[in-house]
């Protein structure tokens, strides 16, 4: 079957990833979507077996950080756009583990891009109808103070953690290669993701698992750091627009224009779920634990996304309320998904299908 356009999605078995391929197959059945995923930790195909079988679905098992298998990939399907979303993500195990960060999030990336540039640059048609859109974070620019500044896309970059540090890296080579080879690339720094299938490491799918189980809800400090939230869907078509509609050589902020005290999401959480789950009300407000705040721990992020707005007509359509809602309901109605992925269970089949890629 000839595609109109092959699309590698890389990360694409990860939480941000999944959402982005399975728009992108539904939508765009002349599309040849390319999911190409190294199943790390955080990276579980049952996200996707909905569509797995799909005629334009293809995945590939691979590391970004692998120079000749990127190229070959690219050749082979001639892939005319990618959208880089495969990353170490989490803050407190970057902590822990720098080292990580900077081979998967730099080298990975400066991986993709000399790929992209060697393969691009001797097709017939050069950098035409190409794109590189490389997918990053709020956390580059660094803290905001308690006030009503925002981060532009033209806050200078001061990133405080391993994990931040990575990504303003990564940024600035894709900057550079844009810049210095012209290749047409595409940079978004998005604001706290959260809704369906995001790895329980992470504060929301933690947390309510956490108010199911009776198990303490630790909180850095008091609480009182802020971050935007946006519903993942709401990203995901956000990048759908941007990969169509985006100027190549510009960056775009898209937030949630949501900010919450990290107490006060907590707060939020414990309603929603006790509510669902039938129990009295504030019955899980005794399970918060405050902990000793993590190390280089930022005060407030938030995004002004009114650039793409006001360029591109993208908006949130969902108020934070609804979207906790809508999130908590999928973490209580899919107990097998979140015992699998706590338990490791999810890991055995794919890994074992894909051991020999």
């Amino acid at each position: 079957m000839n595609f109109e356009r092959n699309i590698i999605v890389t990360g694409g078995a990860g939480f941000i990833g999944s959402h982005v391929v399975r728009r992108l197959v539904r939508n765009y059945p002349a599309y040849r979507i390319i999911n190409v995923d190294l199943l790390t930790y955080a990276g579980n195909l049952e996200n996707l077996k909905d569509i797995e079988n799909e005629p334009n679905y293809l995945f590939e098992r691979a590391d970004i950080c692998d120079h000749e298998k990127m190229s070959r990939l690219i050749s082979r399907y001639n892939v005319s756009g990618i959208i880089h979303l495969a990353a170490e993500s989490h803050v407190d195990r970057s902590i822990r583990d720098p080292f990580t960060f900077a081979c998967t999030n730099v080298m990975g990336t400066l991986s993709l891009l000399q790929s992209a540039r060697n393969i691009w640059e001797q097709s017939p048609d050069g950098y035409h109808g190409k794109l590189f859109y490389h997918i990053s974070t709020d956390e580059v620019y660094g803290a905001l103070p308690f006030d009503s500044s925002l981060f532009t896309e033209s806050t200078p970059y001061s990133p405080h953690s391993p994990y931040s540090a990575s990504k303003a890296s990564s940024d600035h080579f894709v900057r550079a290669f844009h810049d210095t080879y012209g290749l047409p690339a595409i940079i978004t720094n998005c604001s706290n993701n959260y809704g369906p299938y995001q790895f329980p490491e992470k504060l929301i799918p933690l947390f309510i698992n956490n108010i199911r189980q009776g198990k303490p809800l630790p909180v850095y400090g008091e609480g009182l750091n802020v971050r935007d939230w946006l519903y993942v869907e709401d990203h995901a078509r956000a990048i759908d627009l941007i990969f169509h509609k985006g100027t190549p050589g510009d960056t775009y902020n898209i937030g949630g224009f949501n900010e919450k005290r990290n107490i006060d999401l907590v707060h939020s959480l414990i309603a929603v779920t006790d509510r669902l789950l039938g129990r009295p009300q504030g019955a899980s407000l005794p399970l918060i634990t405050h902990v000793t705040d993590r190390k280089g721990h930022d005060l407030r992020y938030a995004i002004d996304a009114s650039k793409l707005q006001r360029e591109l007509g993208w908006t949130p359509s969902l108020q934070f309320e609804e979207g906790l809602e809508r999130t908590v309901r999928w973490y209580l109605d899919n107990e097998e998904w979140m015992e699998r992925v706590t338990s490791g269970a999810y890991e055995n089949y794919y890994r074992e299908m894909y051991a020999d890629r």
